[in-house]
């Protein structure tokens, strides 16, 4: 069976000191549709429970989104994989077929600039990259890709198609200030940004191994293009 490590954000709170953290669908979506035939693991800068963004919470469990209601009751399975994550700086990258990051603003906090989670995070995504395994993110997960370079030091995603969550949609949701970069800015600084025709449309880029959805509502396709992948 193949196996994937899920990413997590370990930053709970935003520039401006509010709550933040991972994105409940762009974990449970994704996740219901790869475990009864991939290998999951969990993983996060410091380990072991990352916090959940609790507007996700609120926004998708208490509007009764069945799989996001399921993950954060699931606990013989899936508590027990947050409650067990492994640090990043354990992490082997030999272990998995595929890297799967998830977002809210959480990554492009730590993730993405924390100088200590960046080196272990490049290490492991350069790892997977290079390889070529499955590397994959949605919506601010995407963040954690823009700062990886190859062995000449010229960027991953240089002139490559991706997507990550638009800076529409970040404007529509007050968030421009709360994080230290908006994605949608820095991919086409050195790659090709896709997004759908209007905000919050579901949307997926897949350019070789690498595979990025736009947003929340982009998950659920994220996880089917990931387990297309891996059967291929």
């Amino acid at each position: 069976m193949p196996s994937i490590l899920f990413v997590f954000t370990s930053a709970d709170k935003h520039l401006k000191g509010g709550p933040t953290g991972w994105y409940l669908p762009e974990a449970a979506h994704p996740y219901y549709i790869l475990k009864d035939t991939v290998d999951i693991d969990f993983a996060s800068p410091k380990g072991s429970n990352p916090p959940v963004d609790p507007a996700s919470v609120k926004l998708f469990a208490d509007h009764e989104d069945k799989e996001c209601i399921q993950f954060l009751k699931d606990d013989m399975i899936v508590k027990a994989k947050l409650a067990n994550a492994k640090k990043l700086s354990d992490v082997k990258a030999d272990d998995y077929d595929a890297i799967f990051y998830i977002g809210g603003h959480g990554p492009v906090i730590d993730l993405a600039n924390d100088p200590v989670s960046l080196k272990l995070a490049a290490e492991i995504r350069f790892s997977f990259y290079q390889a070529g395994k499955i590397t994959s993110a949605v919506c601010h997960g995407g963040a954690t890709l823009v700062n990886v370079v190859d062995k000449e030091g010229k960027p991953i995603l240089t002139g490559k198609k991706a997507t990550a969550f638009s800076n529409a949609e970040e404007e529509l949701v007050n968030g421009t200030e709360l994080i230290p970069f908006l994605p949608e800015d820095k991919i086409k600084a050195i790659g090709i940004y896709e997004k759908a025709p209007k905000p919050w449309g579901s949307h997926v880029v897949v350019d070789g191994n690498l595979i990025t959805g736009q947003n929340p509502a982009s998950a659920a396709a994220v996880g089917k293009a990931i387990l297309e992948a891996l059967r291929k």
